[in-house]
């Protein structure tokens, strides 16, 4: 006589309701599903609401500050960080911020807000001629003011204008050309490693930080770099004129405390941006005239990155139906 079927050997077709059980939970799912897309899509719209929020913040904020342009005022071009192209102290952006603030019959004069230690002379070189240039053809001042640091290729830019300012404390100078790297041949060496570099052209690697260098190729460098360390001199004694007071260390590289920078010359008076437009300009409206990233463009970019990112996450994160 058979045994009866217990549990562990009966079909789930066996089992009463199965039927029933099946399609509830296949119901659950997708319903389960259903509310995941729908909490996604009301994230995306939130997300997207928020941003447009930001964006209307930010058109307020710079909407509520603006001022009157078309009122006598002093122009005002920042010139911060690193002299570089494709950065945001590039000859690029501050020579278009300059034609801007010269050709705006309003702007009684230019003021150069510098704090950078310097940079590109290739674009400290472009910034200081296009200077020259414009003072030339609309006959407008234009005056540096330093904040902390105004070296190397800042001060490149500033010796082209009117009249230099500084804090006491500020820190100005450091004329001169440097070109770095390293050299690891005595390591690969020790290491017995062999750098295997193949070139058309002699000295095609010669700045190849695992190749040795030739007293040639060194002397090379140190030409070029003097030709461009007189291109700066020159463009000093030519903005500084007779108000230089010369010494054996000017032109070294080295640099000096803003009342220094004064006495030796580098440097005109004591002053920050306010002072120069209330008491030099005569014009205490300060209009900025600077060239910067667009901030909505950023926005964009970081929104649709970071919700692209998302997207991604959740579709690896969300639960299949099995």
């Amino acid at each position: 006589m058979p045994a009866p079927a217990g549990p562990s050997t009966m079909k789930p077709s066996d089992t009463p309701g199965w039927e029933r059980a099946t399609l509830e939970k296949l119901a659950f799912a997708s319903l389960n599903e259903q509310i995941r897309r729908r909490r996604w899509k009301t994230f995306v719209w939130l997300a997207w609401l928020l941003f447009f929020a930001v964006l209307f913040w930010v058109g307020v904020s710079r909407g509520g500050a603006a001022k009157d342009v078309s009122a006598p005022h002093t122009a005002v071009i920042e010139i911060k960080g690193e002299i570089a192209s494709g950065g945001e102290a590039s000859a690029d952006l501050i020579v278009a911020a300059m034609r801007a603030a010269f050709e705006d019959a309003n702007a009684q004069a230019v003021v150069l807000s510098i704090n950078s230690p310097g940079g590109s002379p290739v674009q400290a070189g472009i910034i200081n001629d296009e200077i020259h240039r414009l003072k030339a053809k609309h006959k407008k001042p234009v005056y540096a003011v330093v904040e902390e640091t105004c070296a190397s290729a800042a001060y490149y830019i500033a010796v082209a204008t009117d009249q230099i300012y500084v804090d006491k404390a500020s820190i100005v100078g450091s004329i001169g050309v440097l070109m770095d790297g390293f050299g690891f041949t005595g390591l690969m060496d020790k290491l017995g490693v062999e750098r295997r570099l193949m070139t058309a052209g002699e000295n095609k690697g010669f700045l190849d930080p695992f190749s040795p260098q030739t007293e040639k190729q060194r002397a090379f460098a140190q030409t070029m770099l003097d030709q461009i360390h007189k291109q700066f001199i020159d463009a000093v004694k030519s903005g500084r004129g007779k108000r230089l007071k010369e010494t054996p260390e000017m032109f070294s590289g080295l640099f000096w405390s803003g009342q220094q920078a004064i006495e030796m010359g580098l440097a005109d008076h004591l002053g920050n941006l306010d002072y120069v437009a209330r008491e030099v300009v005569k014009a205490e409206e300060l209009i900025d005239y600077t060239r910067r990233d667009n901030v909505a463009e950023r926005l964009v970019k970081r929104f649709g990155a970071s919700v692209g990112d998302a997207a991604v996450r959740a579709l690896k994160t969300a639960p299949a139906l099995r």
